[in-house]
């Protein structure tokens, strides 16, 4: 065997080592769910709802935060005609003490905090002209802020039993930064941050952090975004885009996915096809994805200005052709 051959094949014995030393501990990394506690965040309705349900049908028992007190016991009464243990707390994850009380209401009734999801979020869509300080305010409080409040609180808890699970949803506006969502875009780059950091500190307490990154997805969360000044073209636009299955992935794949991830403590999940894609081709040429942005900003629709140049839109007849073919495709 040449020099050459016996390098190739100490690389590749190298490689299968690592990968199999990888797949021991991952596997020595699972978590029961039977009788754990669950805190999730944005719970009572869409991703959150459906990673509750989940959650719940392998046995935990749920606490679900949300603003919204009719959300939530909406999501209670469904939850619990599955037989689920369900707490709801109506909270402002943007406020630590609102956030310490919930945490320690929770620990109160069920003893623990075994498990976080910090789920909740905000979605802002526009152009930059359009866009206001307080947006980018708003989203970092939610997406970043809210989800370190809800960490330092459960934390103690989780280190007096030597173990636990975080999960961030965090989304590949966390990865790639996508034209008309800047503050999104923004305060989720420092989401997938903030939880890679607390990974790597918190593993020496047997507590697994996973970073997850989904693409756009069909949970409903389109109409609950915001739109600057209204648009209705970026609005049609959006929603096409989060409805199609060419371009978005079902809510209930990627709730399966997420709590597959946090019963073995996996690092980062970034889910669908589309999402793995872009991160990919942005890690080996990120210059030119950042130019192929540029230019589909070029044809999203533009300021509402009386003095802007009008240009070549998007349509969202485009969209519809492109959803009713991935339609027809996925039910060949």
């Amino acid at each position: 065997m040449g020099i050459r051959n016996r390098s190739l094949f100490w690389l590749a014995a190298g490689a299968g080592t690592v990968m199999l030393a990888r797949q021991a501990a991952r596997k020595r990394r699972l978590f029961s769910l039977y009788g754990k506690t669950a805190l999730i965040t944005g719970g009572s309705r869409g991703l959150g709802f459906e990673i509750a349900k989940r959650l719940g049908d392998a046995g935990a028992r749920l606490a679900l935060c949300s603003r919204d007190i009719d959300e939530l016991r909406y999501a209670e009464e469904e939850l619990k005609s599955r037989g689920v243990e369900v707490f709801i707390l109506p909270v402002d994850i943007t406020d630590q003490a609102a956030v310490e009380s919930v945490v320690h209401a929770v620990t109160e009734r069920f003893g623990s905090v075994d498990i976080l999801v910090n789920n909740a979020g905000t979605i802002n869509v526009g152009p930059l002209e359009e866009q206001e300080v307080g947006d980018f305010e708003q989203a970092m409080n939610v997406h970043y802020y809210g989800p370190l409040y809800m960490t330092l609180a459960a934390l103690p808890g989780m280190r007096r039993k030597r173990q636990g699970r975080i999960v961030n949803i965090a989304s590949i506006g966390g990865k790639i930064s996508v034209p008309h969502m800047l503050p999104y875009c923004g305060s989720k780059f420092a989401l997938v941050g903030l939880s890679g950091g607390l990974r790597a500190e918190l593993m020496k307490d047997n507590i697994y952090v996973t970073t997850v990154c989904p693409g756009l997805m069909r949970t409903g969360g389109e109409n609950h975004a915001h739109f600057a000044n209204d648009n209705p073209a970026e609005q049609a636009l959006f929603r096409k885009a989060a409805t199609s299955p060419l371009t978005s992935i079902d809510v209930g794949t990627a709730a399966r996915q997420i709590v597959e991830a946090l019963r073995y403590g996996d690092p980062e999940v970034i889910l669908s096809f589309q999402a793995q894609a872009g991160v990919a081709a942005h890690s080996l040429f990120p210059g030119l994805v950042s130019d192929i942005a540029g230019i589909v900003a070029r044809f999203l629709p533009q300021p509402s200005k009386p003095d802007h140049e009008p240009r070549q839109q998007l349509s969202p007849g485009i969209m519809d052709a492109l959803s009713e073919g991935a339609t027809r495709h996925a039910s060949d």
